[in-house]
């Protein structure tokens, strides 16, 4: 039976200490293609560039380098028939630097790299560490985790009809720094930032904003990921991909009651 193929991303950018380390752990196992941002995109979210040209551009075998998005990185290997030699098996994200904790899944690059994979059938995981973790040690937990949801989850329908294609299962871990070594699986818990716009002028009289203050602070509710990361364990989560709260369809009901 063939290797199986891994498609490697990130936000952090192609050279980053955390992808390099995630590519090392999986080159035992699989083969391995990166295909990452020329440069840092950290809280890109799913942002797609449509509005000017993307270059892709190789580094060296095997690894791709976007001027473009996380989740354009993962398009245009998916699609462009000049990254992947086929359609891969898994798609992993990261090891980005720093947490992706409770809501920081919407505006994550990194989990939005694994989530374009899971949207077009590829199971996926994004994998993220404090600044300070064991990068390698995290590397290794991603791959462990990666090829057991491989074995065990269902098979990519990447290669079927649009409609015939089944969303995959995604998967985010957390690694903490000083992990314990334990792994347990929660829900996302909650993160909360500094709400801060700082708003200056420049030289020429006009105004510029900063937005995002420094700090932060987390719910720990027993079984989030928050919580776990306090506590030294590193977070698996699954993730959805259908939106839809059942819970709020007596609102839309009442809603479209009240129409004239």
């Amino acid at each position: 039976m063939s290797r199986p193929l891994v498609l490697l991303s990130n936000d952090d950018g192609f050279a980053s200490l955390g992808l390099r380390e995630l590519r090392l752990a999986f080159q035992p196992h699989a083969d391995v293609v990166v295909a990452a941002p020329e440069t840092e995109q950290s809280a890109a979210s799913h942002a797609l560039t449509l509005h000017r040209p993307l270059r892709t551009r190789a580094v060296e075998e095997g690894v791709f380098a976007v001027d473009g998005t996380p989740a354009d990185c993962v398009y245009i290997a998916l699609h462009s028939g000049t990254v992947l030699p086929r359609m891969p098996d898994l798609v992993v994200s990261g090891v980005n630097h720093g947490p992706n904790l409770g809501q920081d899944v919407f505006y994550s690059g990194t989990v939005a790299a694994a989530r374009e994979g899971a949207l077009r059938g590829i199971p996926a995981l994004a994998v993220s560490a404090h600044p300070k973790a064991d990068f390698a040690a995290a590397a290794r937990l991603a791959a462990q985790l990666s090829l057991l949801l491989l074995k065990n989850g269902p098979a990519s329908s990447a290669k079927a009809a649009p409609k015939d294609r089944a969303w995959a299962p995604l998967l985010n871990l957390n690694v903490p720094k000083g992990h314990t070594g334990e792994l347990v699986g929660t829900r996302l818990g909650a993160r909360y930032y500094d709400e801060v716009v700082d708003v200056r002028t420049d030289p020429r009289g006009r105004d510029y904003s900063w937005i995002g203050g420094p700090g932060v602070f987390h719910d720990e509710t027993p079984g989030t990921d928050t919580a776990a990361y306090h506590e030294g364990k590193a977070s698996l989560s699954a993730l959805i991909l259908d939106l839809s709260n059942l819970a709020g369809a007596p609102l839309v009901e009442a809603i479209l009651r009240a129409l004239p």
